[in-house]
């Protein structure tokens, strides 16, 4: 594990070297408009959707990517650029949730990432401040694309909503999202927690049948400051066990809230969101 969690953190530190090296290479922002282009890299717009029962409102970030390129998932691994938002330009906007279809998983040289290749549509559920008036939708889109290099990028769309549109490519990214545990059939979660010397070891046991040839399980904590390593898997017979060092900033142990931890597992056909696990016995 100690050689695993070196090279992984060097993985990182590259990484972030590199992406500083390559800001000033990287496309410029485009202008705010509908869709937006990025140097035949990467276009992306906004698609219109529909009111949902709750009173939101389901619109969709469509992204569709050069061959050969691909961006990443919120959780995207070793080797990856996690994306982020600002909305804060928006009018009559109050929330806005994110539906992440699921990811595919990607090997280098040993080093792991999850994302998102050609075309893909993000779901964006929307909460207006005053359900009788329209949205002013203003986004600043922050996300990593990579093929054989990997290049920051700013995307900044807008789009007035309710509008009309197609919506089948969001309703069916909002099917390919993961299940969550109780649809998947998962079983007991448990989790077992041992400190080291910069922070702490978890170790999952999670009930579930196996999920295809290959299995990935993905550990996200509330803080994205702390540094989760690879998982390591092990199979016993249906019992999955997922195993994970977690380094804070301070690099000392602390205290895990089980309940808040979130778990991701992803197989060749199918993935699971399974939220919170309970205490080894």
């Amino acid at each position: 594990m100690a050689r695993h969690l070196f090279a992984s953190r060097a993985a990182a530190l590259m990484l972030a070297a590199f992406a500083a090296t390559t800001t000033a290479t990287a496309p410029a922002p485009v202008a705010a408009g509908a869709a937006a282009r990025q140097d035949g890299v990467l276009q992306a717009e906004i698609l219109p959707g529909w009111q949902t029962a709750h009173g939101t409102y389901m619109a969709g970030l469509h992204l569709r990517l050069a061959p050969g390129w691909k961006t990443y998932w919120r959780a995207p691994g070793d080797a990856g650029i996690p994306p982020s938002f600002d909305w804060r330009g928006s009018a009559n906007l109050a929330a806005v949730k994110i539906h992440w279809p699921r990811p595919r998983v990607f090997s280098s040289n040993g080093i792991r990432s999850i994302g998102y290749v050609a075309d893909v549509v993000l779901p964006i559920e929307l909460t207006p401040a005053d359900p009788e008036r329209p949205m002013e939708l203003r986004a600043r889109i922050d996300l990593g694309v990579c093929q054989d290099i990997c290049m920051p990028m700013e995307l900044r769309l807008d789009r007035r909503l309710p509008d009309a549109g197609p919506a089948e490519p969001i309703r069916a990214a909002l099917a390919s999202q993961p299940l969550d545990a109780r649809t998947a059939r998962v079983g007991r979660v448990t989790c077992e927690i041992a400190p080291i010397s910069d922070g702490l070891r978890l170790t999952a046991r999670i009930e579930v049948p196996p999920l295809g040839d290959t299995e990935t399980a993905v550990f996200e904590l509330p803080d994205p400051t702390i540094w989760v390593s690879q998982t390591e898997l092990a199979r016993q017979g249906g019992t999955l066990v997922a195993r994970s060092d977690m380094v804070p900033a301070d690099g000392a142990p602390f205290a895990l809230d089980r309940s808040a931890l979130r778990i991701t597992l992803l197989g060749q056909d199918r993935a699971i969101d399974i939220r919170g696990c309970d205490a080894a016995r």
